[in-house]
C-alpha cells in the first residue's frame, strides 16, 4: 500500500527523472543521518534538498536545521506536498533558466 507521502515522492522523482536530473534518496534509518531531506538533487549546477510532506504535515526541527544549513551553503530546499508538486515542478525546471 503507497503512503500519501510516498505518492509525492513518487511524483518528485517522476519530475526529476523527465529532466534527467541527477537524484538519490538517502537512507536515513540504521548508519543514514537523521533529518536529511527525502530526495537529494542537483540539477543544473543548483544543489536542492526536497523534504516531502503529505496533507498538513511540517518538518520537524531536525529537518529544518538541514533544509537551513543547506540554504546557508549556497543550495536551494523545499518542503513540497501533493498540493505544491506542480509549484515546486515550475520551479525545478525555471532553475535551467537562471
Amino acid at each position: 500500500m503507497s503512503t500519501p507521502e510516498k505518492k509525492v515522492k513518487d511524483k518528485v522523482k517522476a519530475i526529476l527523472k523527465e529532466l534527467g536530473a541527477y537524484y538519490f534518496m538517502p537512507a536515513t534509518h540504521g548508519f543514514g543521518s537523521s533529518g536529511v531531506p527525502d530526495i537529494v538533487a542537483c540539477w543544473s549546477d543548483v544543489f536542492i534538498g526536497i523534504e516531502c510532506k503529505a496533507g498538513k504535515g511540517h518538518p520537524t526541527e531536525l529537518q529544518m536545521k538541514n533544509i537551513n544549513a543547506i540554504r546557508e551553503n549556497g543550495g536551494t530546499a523545499v518542503i513540497v506536498n501533493e498540493i505544491t508538486v506542480p509549484v515546486v515542478e515550475a520551479w525545478i525546471k525555471l532553475i535551467r533558466e537562471k
